[in-house]
């Protein structure tokens, strides 16, 4: 079992309810579950029958070109993943003794019963990766930017870490950002209807900066509040008694997942302040062993979250294709590789 978050019912359910999953986004829920020969359930994956390739964070924009220039269906696909989630955790539910090969067999019989293009399970755990690796599926390997706590007992204990230059230019930042502001982490019984409305306006605001869709609707972050609780920690920050930006995390026992983010007003390093800094004092005061800051950002580098590698594996039904892309995936690998090794020297943290 799991406490992950995002692969529990009432993350999935929230999405679902709140319609924030459905023809509106092109995400149509496929749950897929493996029974024995008695009926019983013994192992379930979260899977999308998807219609479009947007909210995933793994970009196959150009494998689904390619087929539709070459006069195939690259849609439907079926996508074994957390919506609008780049948080790497289990994708194949199994109970012991039930091997990952099983359900992988079982998602490709289901891509074809279907009708779809393939499968593809994103932001999987090294376990499966190598599981549905031996299964023949293709491998695809990226990178995100965690940070780690080693044994830590303050945020000063880990600035004393840190490089000197390093360690001063994240003391300046924080001492910006916190400038006339007053931050509050909730949870629970204080994420309340206002503060989630309060929260959903900075949401829109970072969507509308970027071009991007609004996927998740008001009622998503409501309903996540009541069926996760305490789960749930919602870093505010307050100028005057007026919360002016938010970033959302959710939390399993040892770990805190950054999620979104927003402001309505303009503060130099508010963004690194809530997102980062305040994650790490959080992890510190709750002894976690580590944060997960979401997608991209090299920047993280220098604020203490180090690159790691994040695991994908495509089932791709068409020869043609599967090969072309089998071969893309090779080099790409080799170049995450070197490129995680480069950024790993940049390393903020003294050298031994």
């Amino acid at each position: 079992m799991t406490d992950n978050p995002f692969v529990s019912y009432a993350f999935l359910s929230a999405l679902e309810d709140s319609g924030s999953i459905g023809p509106r986004t092109g995400w149509h829920a496929r749950y897929a579950a493996l029974c024995d020969e008695a009926g019983a359930v013994v192992a379930v994956a979260p899977c999308y029958a998807k219609t479009n390739s947007y909210g995933e964070y793994v970009f196959d924009h150009a494998w689904a070109n390619a087929l539709e220039r070459a006069g195939g269906n690259y849609y439907p696909k079926l996508q074994v993943a957390v919506p609008f989630s780049p948080v790497p955790g289990p994708r194949l539910l199994c109970r012991a003794g039930v091997p990952f090969a099983a359900m992988a067999a079982a998602l490709e019989q289901l891509a074809v019963e279907l009708d779809c293009s393939g499968v593809h399970a994103t932001f999987c755990t090294g376990a499966e990766y190598a599981a549905l690796g031996d299964a023949g599926w293709l491998q695809r390997l990226g990178t995100q930017y965690h940070w780690e706590n080693n044994g830590y007992q303050s945020f000063d204990d880990f600035l004393g870490a840190l490089a000197s230059r390093k360690r001063k230019a994240i003391k300046r930042e924080r001492r910006e950002a916190q400038e006339g502001l007053v931050f509050r982490a909730l949870s629970g019984a204080e994420l309340t209807p206002e503060v989630w409305r309060a929260f959903y306006k900075f949401y829109t605001s970072t969507v509308d900066r970027k071009w991007g869709g609004a996927y998740l609707t008001p009622e998503f972050f409501t309903l996540l509040g009541e069926r996760l609780g305490e789960q749930v920690v919602l870093m505010v920050a307050e100028r005057d008694g007026r919360p002016i930006a938010g970033a959302l995390n959710l939390r399993s026992a040892d770990v805190l997942y950054g999620r979104n983010w927003g402001s309505t007003e303009d503060v130099p390093f508010l963004h690194f302040e809530l997102c980062y800094y305040h994650a790490i004092d959080y992890a510190i005061a709750h002894g976690m062993k580590r944060v997960e800051a979401g997608a991209q950002g090299e920047h993280k580098i220098q604020r203490g979250y180090l690159p790691r590698p994040i695991y994908s594996a495509h089932y791709i039904r068409h020869a043609g294709l599967r090969d072309a892309v089998g071969e893309f995936l090779e080099q790409e690998r080799r170049g995450m590789e070197e490129a995680m090794a480069v950024m790993t020297g940049e390393s903020p943290y003294k050298k031994e």
